[in-house]
């Protein structure tokens, strides 16, 4: 089988998946290429067969057409093609002809008429729309997908996480790995931290983003005394992990986590948003809080900061939540399962 995965630009978790489901796909012996952009493939290890010909990457107009083209070409070369996130999802439904379209929603539709109305038409025209959380599936089908199903991003760090024993921090410290951008609210972290209960433990924010909006939120900790520090982008995210007491995510929406599931499996408690995908992956595992409540975050991680019973239970229920999910040869089986559904070889 032929497939072609097509993704845009990506920094994260889009494009970690890819690169997983690429390399996994080829070793069960189907031909995959890749089409994304420059900045994309310049990322992420995306395999052998990667063409840098997406069509909005901003090389000036006089690339557009002929990446237009020859995307186009590979699609009708192609048995299925396998389109990440919305705007792409357009262009593959534009383009692909009689060629069988599957496309993962990995987020909901920005705001506004536009992609509202793109959201409908890529979910009437796909062959199958999969979200990587159910509110994503749900939304598809009101939006009148004929085929939606859940798909599951699995992170490819979390058996090498559960491999390592467990051990509790003699300091303790509050850990966030994120992207430093809106959505992800760490306003609403830094005001959760002024709120914890004395003496409060640092709180680490690792990752990278929007310079003045982190700039933004170290002078907001600087100005009310709160010991939140900012490190910057760390490839050793495992290293950290062994370091926290807690893990917590502020986001006002995400879908399946990377890092929550890479903290669940490192053992750490995890206080999260009830939003998205992490209301599937925390639940009965973690502690859920509403989004942009700093109160109910400082509370919770108090909780678990002064409760060591509740923290050891948190820690062997995720490890054990982790066990039990498919990792991505089993999510690459999957696909190949779903591919020939929608595009059987004759």
């Amino acid at each position: 089988m032929k497939v072609l995965l097509l993704l845009g630009r990506s920094t994260g978790g889009i494009g970690t998946q890819a690169a997983e489901l690429a390399r996994e796909l080829r070793a069960l012996g189907v031909e995959v290429l890749v089409v994304t952009d420059e900045a994309t493939a310049a990322r992420f290890d995306l395999g052998p067969s990667v063409r840098r010909w997406w069509p909005a990457s901003p090389r000036g107009a006089g690339r557009a057409l002929p990446d237009l083209l020859r995307l186009r070409a590979a699609m009708a070369r192609a048995d299925l093609v396998h389109a990440h996130g919305h705007q792409v999802g357009v262009f593959a439904c534009a383009l692909a002809g009689r060629t069988p379209v599957v496309v993962t929603w990995h987020n909901p539709a920005p705001p506004g008429p536009v992609p509202a109305r793109a959201a409908r038409f890529v979910a009437r025209r796909a062959d199958a729309v999969t979200g990587a959380s159910s509110d994503l599936v749900e939304a598809a089908r009101r939006d009148g997908a004929a085929q939606a199903w859940l798909s599951p991003v699995p992170s490819p760090k979390v058996a090498a996480l559960l491999a390592q024993p467990r051990d509790i921090p003699e300091v303790p410290m509050v850990l966030t790995v994120s992207r430093i951008a809106p959505q992800k609210e760490l306003g609403v972290l830094v005001a959760a931290a002024a709120r914890l209960s004395a003496p409060a433990p640092p709180w680490t924010v690792v990752g990278d983003g929007v310079p003045q909006l982190r700039a933004e939120l170290e002078a907001t900790a600087r100005h009310t005394g709160v010991p939140v520090r900012f490190v910057g982008a760390d490839a050793d995210v495992a290293g950290w992990l062994r370091r926290a007491s807690v893990f917590v995510l502020t986001s006002r929406w995400e879908a399946r986590a990377l890092v929550v599931q890479e903290a669940m499996a490192a053992g750490v408690p995890v206080v999260a948003t009830d939003v998205g995908g992490l209301r599937d992956l925390v639940a009965g595992h973690g502690l859920l809080v509403p989004p942009g409540d700093a109160a109910a975050v400082a509370a919770a991680v108090d909780r678990v900061l002064g409760d060591p019973g509740l923290a050891a239970r948190l820690s062997a229920g995720g490890r054990e939540a982790a066990r039990s999910w498919p990792d991505g040869r089993d999510t690459a089986r999957n696909w190949l399962r779903w591919y020939e559904r929608l595009a059987p070889m004759t």
